[in-house]
């Protein structure tokens, strides 16, 4: 090698590495709280929607996120958030169709999430961001939603699948969302989609830094012929480089357990603590 090589080599190593701290420095570390959707025990929550969320407090979760079924406060905020408070469980964020956040039900959407002091209200699905022109059309009915939601301190986002994440990497329609989006707007990954689409978690998370606040740690996504074990820890992820590109990159304030597959003989409570428990023993061994 030439010195003028050699030094060209030196620069753009040195070019590199200030990039990657200067993007690490724009998201200020975090220490994301434990929180679980709770679609992952949908029948449990409701047939007992308070003694459900009381078990999963005991197991150690801090959050729960929403996922439609309020139980006995379905019209009644103020209770609900009053039990919130005595079980010691926040609302870490909710899952909100977008019908919910149209003109008509806009502003008793809003009361009600403010109520339980709730600030993210992510959007589960839209088929029409399977496809990257269907992608600039979410993007931006969710940039709409956003100007609406930021004067109440409030931030919409969006939850992938599988299909928002396939194609080139940067080009995909997940790319398309972050892309046409502003730095409010909630990047949600599921985790067990994104692998289940071939692609890196944590390439996602540095590629849209400071936006990934809520993210869905599943081990196994529920696709046909997908064989991988659905407990965290006993999969093949690593959650170690996962959690310390959340802290470092994403922003991340909320580690939230979902669970769609189960292992045969255990149920849907049973799995999401055995979870929990996979990942509290990642966390504890960082």
């Amino acid at each position: 090698m030439t010195l003028s090589s050699t030094i060209k080599a030196i620069t753009m190593a040195a070019i590199a590495s200030v990039s990657i701290s200067t993007m690490a420095a724009d998201v200020a570390p975090t220490s994301p709280q434990l929180s679980v959707q709770l679609w992952s025990i949908k029948d449990d929550v409701a047939k007992d929607f308070e003694g459900t969320l009381k078990k999963l407090k005991a197991m150690g979760f801090q959050g729960v996120e929403f996922a439609g079924n309020f139980g006995p406060y379905a019209n009644d905020p103020k209770g609900l958030k009053a039990f919130l408070d005595k079980t010691g469980l926040k609302a870490s964020a909710a899952h909100v169709p977008f019908e919910k956040l149209n003109a008509e039900n806009f502003d008793a959407t809003v009361a009600f999430y403010k109520a339980i002091d709730c600030k993210y209200l992510i959007i589960p699905m839209d088929m029409r961001a399977f496809t990257t022109d269907g992608a600039k059309e979410v993007a931006a009915d969710l940039a709409a939603i956003q100007t609406k939601l930021t004067p109440h301190g409030m931030h919409t986002g969006y939850h992938n699948h599988e299909g928002e994440m396939l194609g080139e990497m940067g080009k995909t329609p997940w790319d398309v969302i972050g892309g046409n989006t502003s730095q409010a707007v909630v990047l949600q990954q599921d985790v067990g989609w994104t692998e289940v689409a071939g692609k890196d978690p944590i390439a996602f998370i540095k590629a849209y830094p400071g936006r990934t606040i809520t993210t869905h740690y599943k081990a196994s996504a529920p696709k046909p012929g997908n064989t991988e074990h659905p407990i965290i820890g006993q999969d093949t992820t690593d959650w170690k480089a996962l959690i310390e590109a959340n802290k470092t990159y994403g922003g991340t304030l909320w580690l939230v357990v979902e669970q769609e597959s189960y292992p045969e003989g255990m149920t849907p409570m049973q799995s999401v603590e055995a979870s929990l428990k996979g990942l509290q023993k990642v966390i504890s061994e960082m």
